[in-house]
């Protein structure tokens, strides 16, 4: 009988809901490149298993190894900075773990793919999984662009430590231990 009285006047939660983009972690454009670069990585980890033989394997393993890492754990980071999942892993500096990550993987997409591209047999499945290599560190380059205008460098030493309430952490102190107007202690 009470859910009668009170379902037609409660109204859902905005905050509960599963996907919360934007949020302060993640806007709609950094979303649509993180997606962008979980496509582009899976594209060239996918036609990187399509090649057939290699002379030497070892710049078709290492492309492998990135290309796969790339995929697996930049769509682990888009869940979970796209969801209140990042809440519960115990990190609280969110920022330096995509800007460090992104980073780490740009490079080493673009180490691999200039040492897939200088040694492979020039199929085409090997120059096209080089080309989506490059495309792929070009969007984690350019996450990194646009993650430094919309946020700032997260590594910054001289971080604004000014408490976000308004007023300054000493005026508060002060106003507390000033003695009352009516002469009472």
């Amino acid at each position: 009988m009470a859910n009668d009285v009170y379902s037609p006047t409660t109204a859902p939660n905005p905050k509960s809901s599963f996907l919360q983009v934007p949020s302060d972690l993640l806007d709609r454009t950094r979303c649509c490149l993180k997606v962008l670069e979980v496509l582009l990585s899976f594209v060239a980890f996918v036609l990187e298993e399509t090649v057939n033989t290699c002379l030497r394997c070892l710049p078709l393993y290492f492309f492998e190894f990135v290309s796969c890492t790339a995929f697996l754990f930049t769509a682990l980071l888009l869940v979970l900075l796209a969801t209140s999942l990042h809440e519960k892993v115990g990190i609280s500096c969110w920022p330096k773990v995509d800007f460090l990550y992104s980073a780490i993987i740009a490079l080493l997409f673009l180490i691999s793919s200039i040492v897939f591209a200088a040694d492979n047999s020039s199929s085409s499945v090997e120059v096209i999984a080089v080309v989506f290599g490059i495309l792929s560190c070009a969007a984690f380059v350019v996450d990194l662009v646009f993650f430094v205008r919309t946020n700032g460098f997260p590594f910054k030493k001289d971080q604004n430590t000014e408490p976000r309430n308004g007023g300054p952490a000493q005026a508060e102190e002060q106003k507390l231990n000033a003695p009352m107007a009516n002469g009472a202690d």
